[in-house]
């Protein structure tokens, strides 16, 4: 192995926590996260802290092995040259763009790992790349800045929308915002100038506008999206019916949209019948494509459809792996960079799935692999590794080429226990009964309740 002697018991014992810590060394640099400052910023400038130390010291908070940011600076104290109150000062002024570019910086230099590896997940449409775009209002911050301290209304940071490549699992692409109110349509001009020939967008109707429809269209790009009630449309020939696909029958019609201008766009029109009704009542979807017939009929569009649900899960995974939503942070273009952190800190954790793929096999992984434990048992680990191993000692990781990182990866990947790491799924939830409220008993002993159970049995 590449890796000295002094790595041994974490390479036997904890091998992902070594494969992450050599990841983020890889992945976040300090020498280059402060490069890209330097292109990046326009108002900011490096006076005594570093944008990579700011970076280092996030990550800490945002992968839950340091509590808090105050707790992050303590424990970087002898790194940091500035007071506490100049790091929370940095953090409130990092501009937006920065910090997209920092999940971008992850996704260029991770992307390649993946693929050397073949550690991606199977093409969702061969000969195209599939990107799938949903956005994400940040939750609610504390009432920390004087001028929330007047409001019992939730203090909105900003919001975000997220490009998920499917295949790598890597969030490639985000435009943050600081206006919380802001509507996500709003953002969709900065995503129309990142659109290249041959890409197929997934989205929900929330994104469906003839402007948008039509910018894709117009770089030779493709959409799979849902259909808005209110985008006007022309149809052009009756329904017939297609198919079915797992859980709905599906129908299929050409219709006509008009823009602004007077542009026509002929693409096809998807009805959806589903078996059971979504969450909000609905029994019928509809979505729209101008994909080529000849390339995705349509039950192909309709299980392409059903695969936006994965950026969802990414956005539960954040939440659940991660504190990238940090309620102390009020200020929006700090919360906007902890959310962007925790995009990098994702994409890291992804090219650690695609190592565990690419030597136990992609259906095993995803079938079994829990991706809590996995996030767990780095968090675990994580602050007693860094005791163990200096820092002098990580820095072997920064100068491996993409095939000695694949080689490294793939022996690392071969020694993790993964029935440590198994999910554990549970059974439908039982319907939850009436409760019963009594103003005057505001409290009952459960101890009581459970004699009473037991009395019944007998």
């Amino acid at each position: 192995m590449l890796l000295g002697s002094i790595f041994d018991r974490f390479v036997n014992q904890s091998p992902l926590s070594v494969m992450a810590r050599g990841l983020l060394e890889h992945a976040l640099a300090p020498a280059e996260l402060d490069v890209l400052f330097e292109r990046i910023a326009e108002r900011q400038y490096t006076r005594n802290l570093l944008f990579s130390t700011t970076v280092d010291l996030m990550s800490l908070v945002v992968t839950v092995i340091r509590p808090a940011v105050h707790a992050a600076f303590q424990a970087l104290k002898d790194r940091i040259p500035v007071s506490v109150t100049s790091v929370y000062n940095k953090l409130d002024g990092i501009e937006p763009t920065l910090s997209a570019e920092l999940a971008r910086h992850t996704a260029r230099k991770l992307g390649p790992l993946i693929r050397q590896l073949a550690g991606q997940r199977p093409e969702l449409l061969p000969g195209y790349r599939v990107k799938i775009l949903d956005g994400n209002h940040l939750a609610a911050t504390e009432h920390r800045l004087a001028e929330l301290r007047t409001t019992t209304a939730g203090p909105l940071p900003g919001l975000c929308l997220v490009v998920l490549d499917p295949s790598l699992m890597l969030a490639i692409d985000v435009f943050p915002c600081e206006d919380g109110h802001a509507q996500e349509r709003s953002l969709l001009p900065q995503v129309l100038g990142t659109i290249a020939p041959r890409d197929v967008w997934i989205d929900d109707r929330n994104f469906c506008t003839l402007d948008f429809l039509f910018g894709i269209a117009g770089q030779g790009a493709f959409f799979v999206t849902r259909q808005h009630k209110n985008l006007p449309w022309e149809g052009v020939t009756p329904f017939v019916r297609a198919g079915r696909v797992e859980g709905a029958e599906v129908w299929e019609q050409r219709v006509r949209l008009v823009n602004a201008a007077g542009e026509a766009l002929v693409c096809r029109r998807l009805k959806l019948v589903l078996d059971k009704p979504t969450r909000d009542g609905e029994q019928e979807l509809f979505v729209l494509t101008n994909l080529p017939t000849e390339d995705a009929d349509a039950l192909c569009v309709a299980r392409l459809y059903r695969h936006r649900w994965t950026i969802e899960t990414m956005f539960r995974e954040l939440t659940d792996m991660f504190e990238n939503e940090i309620d102390t942070l009020a200020y929006p273009k700090a919360a906007l960079f902890g959310f962007c952190t925790g995009l990098a800190a994702y994409n890291v954790l992804s090219a650690v799935k695609g190592a565990l793929r690419a030597v136990h096999g992609e259906e095993k992984i995803e079938a079994e692999l829990s991706s809590y434990y996995l996030a767990d048992e780095i968090a675990g680990t994580y602050r007693g590794m860094m005791i163990a191993i200096p820092a002098e000692e990580w820095l072997v990781f920064r100068d491996l080429g993409t095939e000695g990182w694949a080689a490294l990866l793939r022996e690392l990947a071969d020694r993790v226990q993964l029935d440590k790491l198994r999910k554990h799924p549970r059974g439908p939830k039982r319907p939850r009964p009436k409760r019963q409220s009594n103003c005057r008993k505001p409290h009952v002993s459960t101890a009581k309740l459970l004699a009473e159970r037991e009395q019944k049995r007998e």
